[in-house]
């Protein structure tokens, strides 16, 4: 299923054949910055470009010896390169290359999440118009509180992917960020001219000062950005499970010819692409706690973060690829039910006017708290008796003294409560709107 919903792209750049890709570029380019400062032979540097080459199945064995993922990819290139591999890592340290190409996979894998977020946008942009003026009840704690329009809700949830894709944009940037300094970030053995050159043809930045690795309040601030955007998503998905709900049914994931709900009860359609992505979203959650966590290591380095970001990397990249993609996919096929969203409406019989009725009391010189007692108390007579909030308040005597027959008829006034939905559309959607 996981498959279904993440691009292929973002599962390549996961695999081992594209982590080796990467530690060889990294390799080449230190092996071309010396070069430039004289320090390799050119005629050793051409040599390495042609042969210098990797078998996955070589490095896996050689690692069963060595223990040591570096040395045995080094070794391995090495074999094919032969007298001329002495210049290939000199003056690095593992780390220099690991953390590096951790920046570079981190970054196509942001590239990739960024897009899946702006088709989001896009599919998000175009149900807020399409349901722009379609009318449902807003709820607060889950109750009946006053008129929205659907298009309202979407507008609100593209108005917060847009501040996740900021997010985003800020993370990868965080994250383009490379070492060649060496084993404590002195440049003992490798000049900074190195690291320059090799960040600069990576598109990376140099780290300005590092240890042994690239400090971990980048990667943090990388996986917590993840992990805010899989909050968004299942925030999304936790509200489209309510409005799924039987007693309120008011949109609904979409159902597939031949799908079924239960093994038990062949009526059942239930939200279960929704109740995934809040799952899902816990993971991701989880993930950049880890990373908080790696911030702290002893002195120059330990080791403790490194087995953790071997699987929370390509662990939490593909899970908000898949998320951002099985959540436009839900959105774009959305069943929404207006006619529904109108019956509901009508289910408090009136009573969602009562903010208007009081206020329209306290401009008559009567204050707050009596308005807010004379029309509570019809109010409390609608929840026990089931009447109808208008005739109620009509035949109350002392709220007739104050508001004629027309006054009190304008309170119960539908689209006065939306009367600037094209202005909170401006704000959203610029001049699109």
């Amino acid at each position: 299923m996981i498959q279904r919903y993440t691009r292929p792209e973002m599962g390549r750049i996961w695999t081992d054949e594209n982590k080796f890709k990467k530690w060889l570029h990294i390799e080449l380019l230190t092996c071309e910055a010396w070069a430039e400062m004289g320090e390799i032979p050119l005629q050793a540097l051409k040599e390495i470009k042609e042969k210098a080459r990797f078998d996955i199945e070589r490095i896996a064995e050689l690692e069963k010896v060595t223990k040591h993922d570096v040395v045995a990819f080094l070794t391995a290139v090495g074999e094919h390169v032969g007298e001329a591999s002495r210049y290939i890592h000199f003056g690095l340290t593992s780390s220099d290359i690991l953390d590096t190409s951790l920046a570079l996979l981190l970054k196509e894998s942001s590239e990739l999440i960024i897009e899946d977020i702006r088709n989001f946008l896009s599919v998000l942009k175009e149900k807020a118009f399409t349901y722009k003026d379609t009318i449902m009840i807003g709820r607060s704690h889950g109750i009946h509180a006053e008129p929205i329009t659907f298009g309202l809700k979407m507008a609100l949830w593209y108005d917060e992917m847009h501040r996740n894709l900021t997010r985003m944009e800020r993370a990868k940037e965080a994250i383009s960020c490379g070492k060649i300094s060496g084993a404590v970030g002195t440049f003992a053995h490798t000049p900074p001219f190195v690291e320059d050159y090799v960040c600069r043809k990576c598109g990376l930045k140099p780290s300005p000062v590092s240890t042994q690795i690239i400090q971990r309040d980048h990667h943090a601030e990388f996986f917590t950005t993840l992990a805010i955007i899989a909050s968004s998503i299942e925030k999304f998905a936790v509200e489209i499970r309510h409005l799924q709900r039987t007693e309120v049914l008011e949109a609904e994931e979409f159902f597939t010819k031949g799908q079924k709900g239960s093994s038990a009860m062949p009526h059942k359609r239930n939200p279960i692409l929704s109740e995934n992505l809040c799952g899902l979203a816990r993971l991701v959650r989880a993930n950049s706690l880890a990373t908080l966590e790696n911030i702290s290591l002893w002195h120059e380095r330990d080791i403790s973060h490194s087995s953790v970001e071997r699987v929370i990397a390509p662990d939490s990249t593909i899970l908000v690829d898949y998320m951002l993609n099985r959540v436009t996919t839900i959105i774009a096929k959305l069943l929404v039910y207006p006619e529904n969203m109108a019956s509901n409406l009508e289910k408090t019989k009136g009573l969602i006017f009562s903010e208007r009725l009081m206020l329209e009391l306290t401009k008559r010189k009567i204050s707050r708290e009596e308005a807010y007692s004379m029309v509570q108390r019809n109010a409390m007579n609608v929840w026990e008796e089931g009447t109808d909030f208008k005739e109620v308040i009509l035949k109350d005597r002392k709220i007739s003294t104050v508001l004629t027959r027309k006054e009190i008829e304008e309170c119960f006034d539908l689209h006065s409560h939306l009367r600037h939905v094209d202005e909170i559309f401006q704000r959203v959607f610029g001049d699109d709107a």
